[in-house]
């Protein structure tokens, strides 16, 4: 790019997009006096630097201005937030700007959609955004922010998403966003916040790795507009409450890692659109609810449209984002970001994975692990079909595997390690074609460890710490006394010769371990 354009005025060019080109170096001097009439410029996803130029300040009808993922440098622009009065939407984000954001001199008046993050603005948020009263969407997650969160912000009555994760935002949560009831989604995660507000109106709440104290408020679980609940990681102690709402609609339920204690309480099975739930490395207790058999979306896939959870159709609103990990998408008339992401962190398959998008339709989780949950295993749980992931790890579990569990037809990742189980391994588990993680380390179980179809595929970190365990896939052969259960088979002409082939078969099976 030419450090200085030709004097020649462009009036009649509207809109001009060079995105996701490799053009570099400073933007040319004149840019805002050739191109004075534009009401849409996108430059983003390319490698400029350097200050923004003052002439930007001239396009004054400029409604969509996008100079995101670049390097431009500097403190906010004052050309932009001054002078450029028609603008809408701005884009500013993943650049290395700094500095105090909001200054005094911001006039934005018709500004609807503000994106500064992924940049190095630092210190206290000052009023200067005051004048923008018809934002809707304001993202100024990963800064190095700090202070207290602004009440002012309360004063954006149709705000609809907030952004202000990744930085060092601390104290309370301000009572003051109550009065944002267009506010649908809220990321305030990994700052030091202590306490929680009554946000029960908002359908996407995102707390997590804050210092949050406190009871869970009733409120949230009463709400019949919350989707995702999102608290992981902070200081929440006592019961979850029982108090939950019949008709909620919430879809993903994230308490890991906190301090909560009692019983999970059976109101939680009530939820009939649940599909993630994570209350793992709490101190809960007691028996694990039978009645968790009974989820809907668990059980098996439903048709009701989900399309609200991930596509909202108001311009500017999110449409996935979501942390175990779901996508959001924030579409307007002229221009999208589809890099905002609405999603959900879960553990499956031994790691973090993000589902976002459409991909959480799909997802259907529990997580209950690193609890103090005792007694058996309900059989009730391999009712449990249309479940991806299931993990029950590091608890006092007893009892023997449900042979139930065979009928959890789409599970990809089970972990029941770290218990006390006993008894065998049931060979019905084989019929589980898409698993493709299991692990029963470290618990009591004795005899064969089955290893046809997928068991196939599982090596001895799956049954470490089980001594009464035997198999060619931990290298220790079985004695002809230790045979797999019988597997229920269909009636025949003969019952007795059935039962005879049967045996012989189990015979046949049982020596493979020992060849």
């Amino acid at each position: 790019i030419l450090p200085r354009l030709p004097n020649a005025k462009y009036d009649k060019l509207r809109h001009l997009d060079i995105s996701s080109n490799n053009f570099s170096g400073k933007l040319p001097e004149n840019l805002g006096i050739i191109f004075q009439k534009l009401i849409y410029l996108d430059m983003s996803k390319n490698n400029f630097e350097g200050n923004i130029p003052y002439s930007v300040g001239e396009m004054k009808e400029l409604t969509i201005l996008d100079l995101s993922r670049n390097n431009f440098t500097g403190k906010l622009p004052r050309p932009i937030v001054s002078s450029c009065l028609s603008l809408d939407w701005l884009d500013l984000s993943n650049n290395n700007f700094y500095g105090q954001l909001f200054p005094n001199y911001m006039n934005l008046t018709d500004l609807g959609s503000l994106y500064l993050d992924n940049n190095h603005f630092s210190g206290k948020m000052t009023d200067g955004l005051l004048s923008s009263t018809l934002l809707r969407v304001l993202n100024v997650s990963n800064n190095m922010l700090s202070g207290d969160i602004p009440h002012w912000i309360g004063n954006f009555s149709v705000l609809s998403v907030l952004l202000m994760s990744e930085n060092y935002l601390q104290g309370n949560i301000p009572v003051q966003l109550n009065n944002l009831k267009s506010l649908e989604f809220i990321d305030l995660s990994e700052n030091s916040l202590i306490s929680l507000s009554n946000l029960s109106f908002v359908k996407h709440i995102y707390l997590q790795n804050n210092a949050i104290k406190g009871l869970i408020p009733i409120a949230l679980l009463r709400s019949s507009t919350l989707l995702t609940l999102d608290l992981r990681d902070n200081k929440l102690f006592g019961r979850i409450p029982h108090q939950i709402n019949e008709r909620s609609n919430l879809h993903v339920l994230l308490l890991r890692g906190n301090y909560l204690q009692g019983r999970i309480p059976n109101q939680l099975c009530q939820l009939r659109k649940l599909s993630i739930m994570d209350l793992s490395r709490n101190r809960l207790n007691g028996p694990i609810p039978s009645c968790l058999g009974n989820v809907p979306f668990w059980r098996e896939a439903t048709d009701d449209d989900s399309s609200e959870f991930f596509y909202a159709n108001n311009v500017d609103s999110p449409v996935a984002y979501y942390n175990s990990s779901l996508e959001l998408q924030l579409p307007v008339e002229l221009h999208f970001r589809q890099d905002q992401q609405v999603g959900a962190k879960f553990v499956t398959k031994n790691r973090y994975e993000f589902f976002i998008g459409s991909n959480l339709n799909y997802m259907a989780g529990l997580d209950l692990s690193g609890n103090e949950f005792s007694g058996e295993i309900p059989w009730k749980i391999g009712q449990l079909q249309n479940i991806r992931a299931l993990n029950l790890s590091n608890n006092l579990l007893s009892g023997a595997i449900p042979e139930s569990f065979s009928n959890l037809k789409m599970i990809e990742s089970l972990d029941l390690s770290r218990n006390k189980l006993s008894g065998q391994i049931p060979p019905q588990l084989t019929e589980l074609n898409f698993l493709s993680n299991f692990n029963v380390s470290y618990n009591n179980l004795s005899g064969p460890i089955p290893d046809k179809e997928q068991f196939a595929t599982f090596d001895d970190c799956s049954y470490k710490g089980n001594s009464a365990l035997c198999g060619s896939m931990i290298k220790r052969k079985c004695s002809s006394a230790l045979t797999p259960p019988a597997t229920p088979t269909g009636g025949g002409e003969d019952e007795s010769d059935s039962v005879i082939d049967m045996v012989a078969l189990r015979w046949s099976f049982g020596a493979s371990y020992a060849s």
